[in-house]
């Protein structure tokens, strides 16, 4: 048994809650959301246990329902959605964002998207963050095939990415992105 489904089995880690050496990336269900757009910040933040920031919901509340209306159309849908990428420590704080934009398609790939907030960038947050999702997709999910859509000018994403064992496949025009290039991986983690 992988140890983060290890860690879980033994409710050493809650379920809902992906952790990694510096990092910790809960869940956010689709109460929490909901709270969130419905003015319940501090609430959630206290759930979580982090300091989230008006952020969330100045800029991000699109994504938060876009999330909401794919839960809600499909439940099953949640464990694989939006997760702040939260700084351990003595005062947590969300630093960026993580999610898979779905459960696995019928190729069994997933694909992940992140950001991080400017301040927390160029300090390998976002390689743990995602190394620590895919961990928790193989180990949770069986899921060992990954894709990253990523602008052709974003050289720290793309450098991010084949880091990790991402290889470029080809490109696609995604609303309301543009051009990305298509990076995948199959057979996490690689050798």
């Amino acid at each position: 048994m992988h140890l983060v489904a290890w860690l879980v089995h033994c409710r050493l880690v809650p379920p809902d809650v992906v952790r990694s050496e510096r990092l910790v990336l809960p869940l956010l269900t689709a109460n929490r959301l909901e709270r969130m757009l419905g003015g319940d910040l501090a609430g959630v933040e206290r759930e979580v246990g982090a300091r989230l920031g008006a952020w969330w919901v100045d800029e991000m509340d699109w994504l938060l329902r876009v999330r909401l209306k794919q839960i809600h159309e499909d439940p099953s849908s949640e464990p694989w959605l939006l997760r702040p990428i939260v700084r351990a420590g003595d005062d947590p704080e969300a630093i960026g964002l993580i999610n898979f934009h779905g459960p696995p398609d019928d190729r069994a790939f997933v694909e992940v998207g992140y950001e991080l907030r400017p301040a927390a960038r160029g300090q390998g947050y976002a390689i743990e963050a995602v190394r620590a999702m895919f961990d928790w997709a193989a180990a949770t999910h069986g899921i060992t095939r990954f894709r990253a859509g990523i602008a052709p000018d974003n050289d720290r994403s793309i450098n991010l990415v084949t880091k990790l064992g991402l290889r470029r496949v080809g490109a696609a025009w995604d609303d309301p992105n543009g051009l990305e290039m298509i990076y995948t991986v199959e057979g996490w983690p690689p050798t």
